[in-house]
């Protein structure tokens, strides 16, 4: 009977701890700003005729996705915030990633955004050579929590990026991960190399130094020179 007790009295604080930790993952933080007007009032709009909650997270994954994937300085801090990501119609892996959880957590889903290092990132061949390397580091995706689960998301690339790449945008069911962005028609996906872990909000003052230290080329507002010279340059 002591047993039994004992046990049910751990499967209760174990309830009350996941409970708690869900909860957590609803809460707006600074940099995925989930109850930011703008954040707010368009995730109503998306998710007005969601029957269901995978409904919800298609309809974020989908709007979030098919905004236009470009990259911005690191030291600006407003690349990382969902709200200003969302204002300016376009941004990289990790301010789509603060947007896209933003956006569930303003409907209610449980949602944390992730790290990884990885190889076959769609990038063109003067981006790799500028980089020195195929890895790119710190790429940001979201999990959210759906049907009972966290399902992860990398809302990544475009319509448009993709089809200048040759291959097709990264689909989401509602139920099932979509990370494996096809890399070149072949079968050949993005290799998540290093996990980093899970977050409820953006390590932004750490990106802002890091990515320069690992990028040299990124330095100093490196990445509007290179958007610069790739402009002039021409077609």
């Amino acid at each position: 009977m002591r047993v039994a007790e004992a046990g049910s009295a751990r499967d209760r604080r174990a309830g009350e701890f996941r409970t708690a930790t869900i909860a957590v993952y609803r809460a707006p933080a600074e940099y995925v700003d989930s109850g930011h007007p703008l954040v707010t009032d368009r995730a109503r709009e998306l998710c007005a005729n969601s029957r269901a909650r995978r409904d919800a997270a298609r309809a974020v994954f989908y709007f979030v996705r098919d905004l236009p994937y470009e990259g911005g300085d690191f030291e600006d801090m407003e690349i990382y915030r969902a709200s200003s990501v969302l204002a300016a119609g376009h941004g990289y892996c990790v301010g789509k990633a603060a947007l896209c959880t933003a956006l569930a957590r303003a409907v209610g889903i449980p949602a944390r955004i992730g790290f990884a290092d990885v190889r076959n990132h769609l990038a063109s061949p003067r981006l790799l050579a500028a980089m020195g390397t195929d890895i790119f580091a710190w790429h940001g995706y979201s999990q959210l929590f759906v049907g009972g689960r966290w399902v992860s998301v990398s809302p990544t690339f475009d319509p448009d990026a993709c089809r200048r790449a040759g291959v097709p945008p990264l689909d989401f069911d509602g139920q099932h991960d979509a990370l494996l962005q096809s890399f070149d028609g072949t079968g050949a996906t993005m290799r998540y190399l290093r996990w980093h872990g899970l977050f409820h909000d953006v390590p932004a003052q750490f990106l802002a130094v890091e990515m320069p230290r690992l990028y040299s080329f990124a330095r100093d507002h490196g990445i509007t020179r290179f958007r610069a010279a790739g402009k002039a340059a021409g077609p």
